[in-house]
């Protein structure tokens, strides 16, 4: 069973700004609410990984798929049978910058459980944004 979210907005930060956020775990907390805490091992470049605590106390690891700097990157959790694909991208806009994360869980129940896992996707592409402009 497969299910896919797709949430997007445009924001007046730069996409540097936008990067510069994404690329620093340690401020994931600051604007996503399903985030408690991030330890990476190593850069943020492709094939590092990690853990993440999220809300509820629940510890998932994590890969970073895809990296492309300035522009992409796919990180995978793993929770039990189900995998969690986020696709976040950033590219320049007239206006600043457009932003585009795409998630897809994957295993058993992934139908029931997706709706839950993005719940707060615009919560918090917008605190994204928020941050990023303030820069």
């Amino acid at each position: 069973m497969t299910f896919t979210h797709e949430e997007s907005l445009t924001t007046a930060a730069s996409p540097a700004d936008v990067w510069a956020l994404w690329s620093d775990v340690g401020s994931w907390h600051a604007w996503d609410p399903a985030v408690q805490q991030v330890a990476l091992e190593g850069h943020f470049a492709e094939g590092a990984g990690g853990t993440m605590l999220l809300a509820g106390g629940i510890e998932a690891a994590f890969v970073l798929e895809v990296v492309e700097p300035g522009a992409r990157y796919l990180d995978r959790l793993t929770l039990g049978d189900l995998v969690i694909r986020i696709d976040h991208q950033v590219a320049a806009h007239p206006d600043g910058a457009r932003l585009l994360v795409r998630t897809t869980v994957e295993g058993p129940g992934a139908e029931d459980v997706g709706p839950m896992v993005t719940q707060d996707a615009p919560v918090a592409l917008a605190a994204l944004a928020r941050l990023a402009e303030a820069r």
